[in-house]
């Protein structure tokens, strides 16, 4: 597998510890954290029940753990970091139908082909930056995937572009995200496999985060 450059550095323990605390702490992001549940919520309620078997991916440290679980399904949770795959772990209590597995996406996904009925990936698709990153991702998410994948992504907006740039100078946020055109998408899905059935704009016309249902091709 063709790795164009390492995988950023693993979280340790206080940096999850003070992610967890941060990342939805202010109530711009909490209406965030609400708008992105509610979304799942309704995509699960279509997809059905406790049969599915689902990879989360990344976990961090376990924000939809709970929702998942609350639905039947069996879990694995998977995370480059040792530290939030525990965290995610922690967040079950204990349940019986939670696994984790620490791997790293971008070297390979150590699951056998079709493993999983549904994929979940939030907030992973906008760090990865080239072109040949996202085809190893989205290779691999279609290999042990057999039948849907929820993922999410930055769709080109300029009023949300401006406003990065602006927090940026203002050096509140040091993140530089990817974003997409609707078309770039479209294309990148179609040939690792993937149809959209459904895209959610998280904000429409104002925010470019969306989450897109996707069903696995038969061949």
């Amino acid at each position: 597998m063709d790795i164009r450059r390492p995988s950023n550095p693993p979280f340790k323990k206080h940096e999850v510890e003070d992610y967890e605390r941060r990342r939805y702490r202010g109530a711009d992001q909490k209406l965030v954290d609400r708008r992105e549940k509610r979304i799942l919520r309704k995509i699960l309620q279509k997809l059905g029940g406790g049969s599915l078997r689902v990879l989360d991916l990344p976990c961090g440290y376990g924000r939809f753990s709970r929702l998942l679980l609350d639905n039947g399904f069996p879990l694995v949770s998977s995370d480059l970091s040792f530290h939030m795959v525990k965290r995610a772990m922690e967040r079950s209590e204990k349940s019986h139908l939670h696994s984790a597995v620490v791997a790293d996406a971008k070297q390979g996904l150590p699951f056998k082909n079709g493993a999983f009925h549904l994929i979940l990936s939030m907030r992973f698709f906008h760090h990865l930056h080239q072109k040949r990153e996202r085809e190893i991702i989205l290779g691999e998410f279609s290999r042990v995937c057999s039948e849907w994948l929820i993922l999410s992504y930055y769709q080109r907006n300029w009023l949300h572009s401006l406003q990065r740039i602006l927090r940026r100078k203002l050096k509140k946020s040091k993140t530089v995200i990817k974003m997409i055109s609707r078309q770039e998408f479209y294309e990148e899905i179609e040939a690792a496999g993937f149809k959209v059935i459904k895209r959610f704009p998280v904000f429409r016309g104002i925010h470019s985060h969306h989450i897109a249902l996707l069903n696995r091709k038969q061949n």
